[in-house]
């Protein structure tokens, strides 16, 4: 054991954010900390640091270990490049290898038995400094900053100069290359690319000590962690095994949750029916024994409903209208800034239906693309056309369409004043706003809620195609479940920027990675990205000599085709299916009404009555039949 949490409880005011938290972390583990947003991770973490103290518990370290802690919010001020920040972390070997040429030079005047003496010492720091890997520092100093999204041309910039995100990429970089014992890191992936993750994870994965995460990236933690700490509602429940594993137990605690909580249930029904059965029996002895089964039905200890736990809410999108099926047409898509060119002639189509997600390294210029469509920036060169009866819903990262000073109450339905106080309340709900949640003004808002609070406003827009900048930014994994399964049912169409390979791989039927001022088309989720992007890179992108032959790359442009075919196909066939239904469902409730109206004295007795509606009913059962035929037939396609 390196690191242990014994009954850790914390509170602020009458707010209990932990209580009795308890857990303990193994010499090169790999732990996560997993909750909604307000559950306490990060004052957890806090904790463990000793920046914040607990009302009760103790954490205790094993003796003679470092630790290092990067929290989400980074604002030092430096007036180092990001090369020579970084490399502060490598001051001792630095130092040593100042010393050790320094004696270099020394050794030239010495001679004797004090050249002697010199050389032990000598060969003793030459073996120290090739223990700590001094002869490759430089290269892993650049090898960080290049995994972590910094080109080359980079590393010469101030660090006051940048952005918090990028001061964040550069802390990392230092926590990483100064290697102490336990690592805590608090929502790592945040700023970082697809790439730099895929980097991060690697690099985490092989990493000599002990790691505690906190990350909403399920993708990442999957790769990364073998031991999760839920926390909830402040308890803590630990898990052995990656988030996958986590989740399908905690799935399996749900279920018992829910089963005790119904078998209750039924039998506080039970015993109530019992105590009014007796008292109705208006007897001494009957009432008393009612009354006894009512005093210990009152101390039973009931279960909360885990039915009603607004984090198993649901939000449906609905288009206000369907638009045409041409959702858009770009052509020629160019721009550039202080001449560094984003993208060059970028042309391609979206379809109604399609959920697209639009992917690359930072800095590319996928959410100036965003911006174009939405009409926000000017292209260089290049045209875009939306389709027939478009209506766009823009989601961006800044939450700008959100106004500081009104509540989350008023922030809706100032924006749909017919909906009620009710509908209202529901619609936060499903979006984990509960109780006095509503009245919050939204400038006390955090990233994170202000991001579900924007999301909750275009699920009541109406809108058929979604445009979305970075949808999952700063959301608890609870909200990027009820996202991705409103997208999931979301029959309008979307395109969308993210880094969440997770949600990518749930919702995106097809994907545009910017790479190379270039896209390149996947039609498939972020595992079929995976399988094809090596060979379809190969093609479209590289500059240098491929070796791929003509019918080798022929064959790949036949299977992005055919691809693209089977995805129209399955989308005719969904629409098929979906129109069959509807007359499916007309017929049977026309068909349930003639049964109602021949049940009907002054139907059954007039013959004349009772024939015509026999007859409608016989040939609704004949179109039936055809329609369940054609049904079944189109299913199995």
């Amino acid at each position: 054991m390196i690191l242990a949490c014994q009954n850790i409880s914390k509170s602020f005011g009458t707010n209990q954010i932990l209580n009795n938290i308890s857990f303990h972390i193994e010499d090169k583990e790999k732990a996560a900390i997993i909750g909604p947003n307000g559950a306490g991770k990060s004052t957890l973490l806090k904790i463990i640091m000793d920046e914040i103290s607990p009302d009760t518990g103790e954490v205790i370290i094993s003796k003679g270990k470092t630790i290092g802690y990067l929290s989400q919010h980074q604002d030092f001020t430096s007036e180092n490049s990001i090369y020579d920040e970084i490399l502060k972390t490598k001051m001792d070997l630095i130092l040593l290898e100042e010393r050790i040429r320094k004696m270099e030079i020394e050794m030239k005047w010495v001679e004797g038995d004090a050249l002697s003496e010199m050389f032990t010492t000598y060969n003793r720091l030459t073996h120290e400094f090739e223990m700590q890997n001094g002869y490759s520092y430089k290269s892993e100093v650049v090898g960080v900053l290049k995994g972590l999204g910094f080109a080359q041309e980079d590393f010469e910039k101030k660090v006051e100069t940048l952005s918090g995100g990028q001061k964040t990429r550069v802390s990392l970089g230092k926590l990483l290359l100064s290697n102490p014992d336990i690592v805590l890191l608090d929502e790592p992936t945040n700023h970082l690319d697809i790439s730099s993750i895929e980097w991060l994870e690697s690099f985490l994965m092989n990493y000599n000590g002990a790691v505690i995460i906190v990350a909403h990236d399920r993708f990442f933690l999957d790769k990364v962690v073998s031991f999760v700490v839920d926390i909830d509602q402040g308890n803590g429940l630990a898990f052995q095994g990656n988030y996958s594993a986590f989740i399908k137990k905690k799935g399996e605690i749900q279920e018992a949750k829910i089963k005790a909580y119904l078998n209750q249930q039924q039998e506080i029904k039970h015993q109530e029916e019992v105590i009014t059965k007796l008292k109705s029996f208006n007897r001494e002895k009957s009432i008393k024994r009612a009354e006894s089964r009512k005093k210990m039905l009152d101390k039973v200890d009931r279960l909360d409903n885990p039915i009603l736990d607004p984090r198993n809410m649901h939000m449906n999108l609905t288009p206000y209208a369907p638009s045409g099926m041409d959702v858009l047409t770009v052509r020629g898509l160019s721009k550039e800034f202080l001449n560094l060119v984003l993208f060059k002639d970028l042309s391609f189509d979206i379809k109604r239906g399609e959920k697209v997600a639009i992917i690359g390294k930072n800095g590319t210029g996928k959410t100036t693309i965003l911006k174009i469509v939405n009409g926000l920036m000017n292209a260089d060169d290049g045209e875009i056309k939306l389709g027939s009866n478009v209506k766009i819903g823009y989601y961006d990262q800044e939450h700008n369409v959100l106004h500081p000073d009104k509540t989350l109450f008023e922030e809706i339905s100032d924006t749909y004043p017919n909906m009620s106080h009710t509908e209202i309340r529901n619609v936060l709900a499903a979006f984990l706003f509960t109780n006095d949640d509503v009245f919050k003004r939204i400038k006390d808002l955090s990233g994170g809620e202000r991001g579900r609070v924007s999301l909750a406003k275009l699920m009541l827009s109406e809108s058929n195609f979604l445009i979305l900048d970075e949808p999952t930014n700063h959301l608890d994994i609870a909200s990027k479940e009820i996202l991705e399964n409103a997208m999931n049912q979301y029959s309008g169409t979307v395109l969308y920027v993210s880094h969440d390979r997770y949600f990518i791989n749930k919702t995106a039927n097809r994907i545009l990675d910017l790479v190379e001022n270039t896209l390149i088309n996947y039609i498939g989720n972020y595992d079929y990205y995976l399988e094809k992007k090596e060979e379809l890179t190969a093609v479209f992108v590289s500059t240098e000599p491929i070796v791929v032959d003509k019918e080798d790359a022929f064959n790949m442009k036949l299977d992005w085709r055919q691809h693209k075919e089977e995805q129209a196909r399955l989308r005719k066939k969904e629409n098929d299916l979906k129109k069959l239904e509807k007359k499916i469902h007309l017929l049977e409730m026309r068909d349930k009404e003639l049964d109602d109206l021949l049940s009907k004295e002054e139907v059954y007795t007039n013959a004349k009555e009772c024939l015509k509606l026999n007859q409608e009913k016989s040939g609704i059962y004949e179109r039936l039949e055809l329609l369940y035929e054609d049904w079944e037939s189109l299913s199995e396609i």
